[in-house]
């Protein structure tokens, strides 16, 4: 893996840990459970993380084994 692919994959996660933190506390002190907005936006990150890591090939192989 590249350094700047590496740095992006970096950003992306502590990003992602970031924003999964504030849920949790949220969750633990509030007892409200996230925003289904905040819990999609970490879901696109995390897609989008993967398709960093793993390249478009596997963005592919997963919408043609949908039905």
């Amino acid at each position: 893996m590249s350094q700047s692919k590496r740095e992006q994959v970096v950003s992306h996660l502590r990003y992602i840990r970031q924003e999964l933190r504030e849920m949790h506390q949220g969750v633990q002190e509030d007892g409200l459970l996230p925003d289904p907005g905040e819990v999609r936006g970490v879901m696109a990150q995390m897609e989008a993380l993967l398709e960093l890591v793993a390249g478009r090939s596997a963005r592919k192989a997963r919408s043609s084994s949908k039905p």
